[in-house]
C-alpha cells in the first residue's frame, strides 16, 4: 500500500484499502459524501443549456456549476444538461 506524500493536500484524509486484480491492495481516498444543500425550487433543462450557464443562472457564478451537481446527485454531472430533466436549484 502507498501512503500519500506528507506534503500532499490529501494527507490525513480518510482512505480505504481496495483489493487489486493482481492480489495487492491499493490505498485510495475514501469517497466524498456531500450532504444535499437546501434548494429554492426546480428548473426544467432546455436544449442548449450547459452546466456553466446553469451555474451562472443559479448562483451568479459560472464556475460554481458544481453546486448544481451537489444538489442533484447523479453519477455524471454532465447528465444535468439533458433537455427535459427537472433539476433542483440550490439555495446558494
Amino acid at each position: 500500500m502507498t501512503v500519500p506524500d506528507k506534503s500532499s493536500r490529501y494527507n490525513g484524509l480518510p482512505t480505504i484499502a481496495v483489493p487489486a486484480p493482481d492480489g495487492s491492495t491499493r490505498l485510495l481516498g475514501a469517497p466524498r459524501v456531500v450532504p444535499r444543500p437546501a434548494t429554492k425550487g426546480t428548473y426544467d433543462v432546455r436544449a442548449g443549456d450547459r452546466l456553466d450557464l446553469l451555474g451562472q443562472s443559479a448562483t451568479g457564478d459560472s464556475t460554481r456549476w458544481w453546486v448544481l451537481a451537489d444538489a442533484n446527485p447523479l453519477a455524471d454531472a454532465g447528465e444535468l444538461e439533458h433537455p427535459g430533466l427537472t433539476i433542483d436549484l440550490p439555495d446558494a
